[in-house]
């Protein structure tokens, strides 16, 4: 059985993790499937999906101001909208991941929070889900 849904975020600035792990749990809980896989994919090159801790929002906070000491949003790329350090912080970051389920349930780390980093908003994002496996 495959389930495909698609999430719709609205980010607030330019440079956030959101966590949507509520949100994918939701989707994987409605689809029904006991044992499988979620895919999840963002279809934007200036945002990405990642999976790391929500337990302390420090972390995500981290991770953005990192991100952007390593790649600033500077002149002098030969891209001329001024956002390739958000097409460059996507490629780092990844486009989709794969989250197993068991018994229902995204298999996560105690930690571990999936997250939709945005690197050149605000803007309205897409997240496509497709949950595949086996229901009772």
């Amino acid at each position: 059985m495959i389930v495909y849904e698609e999430l719709r975020v609205k980010t607030p600035k330019r440079e956030v993790l959101l966590d949507i792990t509520s949100n994918i749990k939701k989707l994987v809980k409605n689809s029904g499937i006991r044992e499988g896989v979620c895919h999840v994919f963002v279809p934007h090159t200036t945002a990405a999906i990642t999976i790391n801790e929500n337990a302390d929002p420090a972390v995500m906070k981290d991770i953005v101001t990192y991100f952007k000491k390593l790649i600033p949003q500077v002149s002098g790329f030969s891209h001329m909208e001024g956002n390739s350090d958000a097409h460059i912080k996507t490629t780092l970051t990844g486009s989709s991941l794969d989250v197993l389920i068991h018994d229902g349930k995204l298999i996560l780390g105690t930690w571990q929070g999936i997250m939709l980093a945005e690197y050149d908003g605000p803007r309205n994002r897409k997240v496509y889900v497709q949950i595949q496996g086996e229901s009772p």
